[in-house]
Parts: C-alpha cells; structure tokens; sequence
C-alpha cells in the first residue's frame, strides 16, 4: 500500500468503520439514527450527520454523546469507535507495537461478561501452561 493510499484509509477511518458496520447490521441510515441513542443523555445521532459522514462530506467530529450513541447502535465497543474518530478527526493511530491481532481480541474480550472472561482467562492461561512445559 502506497503512502498516499495509508493516509486516505487513515483519513475515514471512523467513516468506513461505521458504514461498514451499519451495512453488517443491514440498517438503513434511518434505522442506524433511531438505534444510536446515548444510554445516558438519551440524545440521539442526527441521520444527516451519520449521511455527511459516510459520503466523506464535512462534518463536526463526534463527541462522547455521539460515540456512546453509536457505540449502542451499531453494537460496536465504544473503544473500537474512538480509537477510529481518533485516527480520522486527530491523526492519531494505536501503538505500533500493539499487533492488529490483540487489537482484535481486545475489542472482542470487552463484549464478554465477567464469567466468560474469567472462562476465557483460565483457558488462555492453561494453554500457555502446557506450552511452557
């Protein structure tokens, strides 16, 4: 991948992200609008600005309001969506060190609750027990 094409990929990262998620889901930008509501404020995501985003048009970066929102809505981690609004709107990108593997498995680990976690860490731990021998 060309410098220039690493940039345009980092410059709608969050864009691509929610598209690609919305399409996933089969919502329309409607249906995405009335599912993305913030469970505290109960605000929700204007379908005008979910439509600016994902044709690359301008829009205002997301708050913690909308982030929450969308993060409802689309069934998504809210660190996945502000990792993302983070690299489009700031430039900002992950550690490098941090492997697009364990990035993954992060994103995936926050949707368990405590007893699959603490299932899933037993399991991890005995793996690398046996490994270790």
């Amino acid at each position: 991948m060309t410098p220039g094409a690493q940039q345009d990929q980092r410059n709608d990262a969050f864009a691509r992200l929610v598209r690609t998620r919305r399409n996933e889901l089969r919502l329309s930008l409607t249906g995405l609008s009335d599912a993305a509501t913030d469970p505290v404020s109960g605000k929700q995501v204007k379908h005008g600005w979910i439509y600016r985003l994902e044709t690359g048009q301008s829009v205002i970066a997301p708050g913690s309001e909308q982030l929450r929102a969308l993060a409802s809505g689309l069934r998504l981690p809210l660190l996945q969506l502000q990792e993302a609004a983070a690299t489009q709107f700031l430039g900002l990108e992950p550690p490098s060190e941090v492997s697009r593997e364990t990035l993954y498995l992060a994103r995936r680990l926050e949707r368990l609750n405590p007893e699959q976690r603490d299932a899933l860490l037993g399991f991890v731990d005995s793996v690398l027990d046996t490994t270790s021998e």
